[in-house]
């Protein structure tokens, strides 16, 4: 995938977001850091309370017992989700300001698709391309080197 010359280039995953842009040109890309954030990562216990819940079926209007259970909420799968949603939203920003008029993004799956949900019709004008992978814990050179090869 070639990344034009002053493109961004955000690499995310659900708690680290990196926002680069490209000094070099489309063949040889030259990514530098604009904007690094990272959420912290809370322990399970710390972000809930009670067990997971229970529900009972009606039944000729009363309640038979032996209902399903809810099941557990995934908190943090759910603070992925808000970061997500914070960076599509920081995309609209930059975007409605002008700060960019190409944009590369590189995210696992999951979080590309959770990105996708909240993208703004300026944000997905400037869309170049997209990558899906977890690279935000490598090197710059190896995101380069992701990018040429895609």
């Amino acid at each position: 995938m070639q990344v034009p010359h002053n493109a961004f280039v955000l690499v995310a995953d659900g708690r680290k977001m990196l926002f680069f842009r490209n000094e070099g040109d489309a063949d040889y890309p030259n990514l530098k850091v604009e904007l690094a954030e990272e959420q912290a990562d809370a322990a399970d216990r710390d972000q809930k309370t009670d067990a997971a819940g229970s529900a009972s079926s009606l039944r000729g209007g009363q309640f038979a017992s032996g209902g399903g259970s809810l099941g557990e909420t995934d908190f943090h799968q759910q603070e992925e989700d808000r970061f997500a949603a914070e960076t599509a939203a920081m995309l609209k920003r930059r975007a409605l300001a002008h700060e960019f008029e190409t944009l590369i993004i590189v995210a696992p799956p999951k979080t590309l698709g959770e990105l996708r949900k909240h993208y703004h019709k300026e944000v997905s004008d400037r869309l170049a391309g997209e990558l899906a992978k977890d690279l935000t814990g490598h090197p710059v050179d190896e995101i380069e080197k992701a990018l040429a090869a895609a």
